[in-house]
């Protein structure tokens, strides 16, 4: 019988061009950065679980929350991202991103008035990460607004995949 993979995401968060000032140790998982009354939270790691080679793995990330406080008529765009997911020891194996699709899914919650259109409303619509997606789009919001969904991150684990625990980053960012 073919080994259990174990996998987990950490959560690096950015806001648009923004970037920090100072490198930071590679032990955070989670990069908080703001911009001008827009500001994005992820959750920091979440554990994937695990499958068998050959199969698949299907997990919440965990509730995405954007808060616009910006006045009249703001609209934004959060997009998501994925790294390889690779596994470290002997020996050291990796499973592209193009394995790895996201949907965003509906609104979770949602605090005033604006258009929320999700990237991915449903599991059909599934996107793979091999490149940048959209994740969420907000559109003539008026006042401040927050909104929030729990995306579902899919792996297509191989038949040629290497048993044990694979570690990849999922990024999302606003704009």
């Amino acid at each position: 019988m073919p080994p259990v993979l174990p996998f987990t995401a950490s959560a690096v968060l950015a806001l648009g061009l923004v970037v920090p000032t100072a490198p930071l140790p590679a032990s955070d998982r989670l990069i908080a950065l703001r911009m001008a009354g827009l500001d994005i939270t992820v959750p920091a790691s979440v554990n994937l679980g695990g499958a068998r080679m050959n199969g698949t793995i299907s997990a919440h990330l965990g509730t995405v929350t954007v808060v616009d406080s910006r006045l009249l008529l703001a609209s934004w765009v959060a997009t998501v991202s994925a790294t390889d997911f690779t596994r470290t020891g002997s020996p050291a194996a990796v499973i592209g991103k193009a394995r790895v699709s996201y949907w965003s899914g509906p609104v979770t919650a949602a605090v005033g008035i604006a258009v929320r259109t999700p990237g991915q409303p449903t599991a059909a619509a599934a996107q793979s990460l091999s490149s940048s997606r959209t994740a969420f789009t907000k559109q003539l919001g008026v006042l401040g607004t927050s909104t929030s969904w729990n995306p579902t991150l899919i792996v297509s684990v191989p038949d040629f995949a290497v048993a044990g625990t694979y570690t990849g980053t999922v990024t999302h960012s606003v704009v």
